[in-house]
């Protein structure tokens, strides 16, 4: 069981705050014995402040001591593999044996602000060119360019050249298609399917991804996660009331109204009509929520359902207090410890 932190901004919050909460969630789920923390890269979305994972991934290092920190993901075609190398090695060298770098191929926004982060208007070449980045990313990270490649005596630093016991971080794959899960099972490396937004696509991927699953000097077998939204609390009616302020900000995303998460009031106060009721009673139908045995049960229904080896579960709502109590809920159903 692990934590997905969307890092996410409320009405009413700053950013400060936003972040000020994900360092409290992942104090509370090194606490508590969740296996990781991630983060994901997001731009030009008000209702987020995780634009820069590794800059977050930096602080919660320094204000955890064993939960394992990560990207879950950098969107590698926004970037040039040396610069990912570096930052996740710096990373690495800050927390030796904590971190993973979740990649993605998704640009985590909309084509405009794609355009701007890439300087460039062909973005469909991003996305194929994919696999070679990866490749690329990957030869930085082992320093282990050829003979005669046009990079072999370029170094990623901190890294393999400096000597000493330098680890690398764990490198994961992740998607809401099939096709990272192909590309991920090719090549041996453990896989993240994004069913919190794409839970019609979940089987179907975890199918190709154990298909094409070829044994690697990172795994012997297929290993997934599946990021699931659930949100517990004390009673079922308040965990449907916070799910609410989450599926009426993904609408807003999805209709081009992205603003801050909106207050619990607000969202009961919207006049939905009957085409955003249909698209918010859909969205909450994914989100497991409710009593904590609830939660448990809708939690351990998908795992049977999907055979997942991992759940990182996150929870979009406005107040931060109510997501770091469903994590300490969670962790109370599933009888986890209470480290200090």
């Amino acid at each position: 069981m692990s934590v997905l932190d969307l890092v996410n901004v409320g009405v009413g919050q700053s950013a400060r705050d936003a972040l000020r909460a994900s360092v409290e969630m992942a104090r509370t789920a090194e606490r508590r014995g969740f296996t990781r923390h991630w983060v994901a890269e997001h731009h030009s979305m008000p209702g987020v402040a995780s634009s820069s994972p590794a800059v977050i991934l930096s602080h919660l290092a320094a204000h955890t001591d064993r939960i394992r920190l990560g990207s879950g993901g950098v969107m590698l075609p926004n970037h040039a593999p040396l610069v990912v190398a570096e930052q996740f090695g710096t990373l690495e060298a800050l927390a030796p044996g904590r971190i993973d770098l979740g990649l993605g191929r998704a640009p985590g926004t909309d084509g405009a602000t794609a355009a701007a982060l890439r300087r460039t208007d062909r973005l469909r070449e991003g996305a194929d060119e994919f696999p070679q980045q990866l490749a690329e990313l990957i030869r930085f990270l082992d320093d282990s360019f050829p003979d005669g490649h046009r990079y072999a005596r370029i170094h990623a630093v901190p890294g393999p050249v400096q000597g000493g016991d330098t680890g690398r971080p764990s490198v994961w794959l992740l998607g809401s298609s099939g096709f990272s899960a192909q590309l991920a099972g090719s090549l041996g490396l453990p896989f993240s399917f994004a069913h919190h937004f794409s839970s019609a696509n979940t089987l179907p991927a975890l199918d190709l991804y154990r298909e094409h699953f070829r044994p690697s000097a990172v795994l012997d077998e297929p290993y997934a996660a599946i990021g699931v939204a659930a949100l517990a609390a004390e009673d079922e009616k308040e965990a449907r009331r916070q799910t609410l302020t989450g599926a009426l900000s993904m609408l807003r995303l999805r209709t081009g109204r992205a603003g801050l998460m909106p207050t619990p009031e607000e969202a009961e106060a919207y006049e939905f009509s009957a085409a955003e009721r249909e698209f918010v009673d859909s969205w909450s139908g994914n989100v497991v929520h409710g009593t904590p045995d609830a939660v448990r049960e809708g939690l351990d229904a998908l795992t049977r359902r999907t055979g997942a080896d991992e759940l990182m579960i996150t929870a979009n709502v406005h107040a931060p207090e109510a997501r770091v109590r469903s994590v300490s809920l969670i962790a109370d159903a599933y009888g986890m410890p209470h480290e200090d």
